[in-house]
């Protein structure tokens, strides 16, 4: 029995135009949020947030899934920076203050896990399975392969657009705001998920 590699448990086909397009033939879109501190309104506040996110779930007619990601801060290039600034420092006292500046940053990040949170709302669309090419003939022209692909996509992702803008009206009213991932964003987004343990995206690409 071969044994399976890798890529054949991923479930993306491909990322195209900022969709990422599953191998059951459905597309995502994923949009970055901002984030709110709940726990700093006033009771007021918290209400009215709860409950235009309770409307804006409602309001959907299809389903979202709100995803999390966190992961370990990468001090290194901040370490890296101040490293090459005290060496550039010709002030023999501001060099040693550099170094025990530099030294305590490692100390501290070594003793606690500081944390980076990012925020995405994945926004699914599944094509009607509808084979159009056996009712071309009663309608026009059968066009070939490629090109009623291309029209597939097209019409696919302007109805994937159209819940992506529901999506983000409705976002916006509970003050958060979002924006579209584009493809290189989506690729290192999934890439992440599926190497958790690699810190460093650009390095593997």
């Amino acid at each position: 029995m071969v044994p399976k590699t890798s890529q054949e448990f991923v479930p993306i086909k491909e990322v195209r135009d900022g969709i990422a397009i599953l191998k059951d033939g459905s597309m995502r879109a994923l949009l970055m949020t901002s984030s709110l501190n709940f726990a700093l309104k006033s009771t007021d506040e918290q209400q009215a947030i709860i409950s235009q996110f309770q409307n804006f779930l409602n309001s959907l007619d299809f389903t979202i899934q709100i995803f999390i990601q966190s992961r370990k801060l990468d001090i290194k290039p901040y370490l890296s920076m101040l490293d090459g600034r005290v060496k550039e420092q010709t002030n023999d006292l501001l060099k040693i203050q550099g170094r025990e500046y530099i030294n305590f940053i490692k100390s501290f990040t070594e003793s606690v896990n500081i944390m980076t949170k990012n925020f995405f709302i994945v926004i699914p669309y599944t094509p009607p399975s509808l084979d159009i090419t056996k009712g071309a003939k009663f309608f026009g022209p059968k066009k070939d392969k490629k090109q009623q692909s291309i029209d597939d996509f097209e019409e696919s992702r302007s109805q994937l657009e159209q819940r992506v803008a529901v999506v983000k009206q409705g976002i916006s009213r509970c003050g958060v705001r979002a924006a579209n991932l584009g493809t290189e964003e989506i690729i290192e987004v999934y890439y992440k998920i599926f190497n958790p343990g690699d810190v460093d995206f650009k390095a593997n690409k």
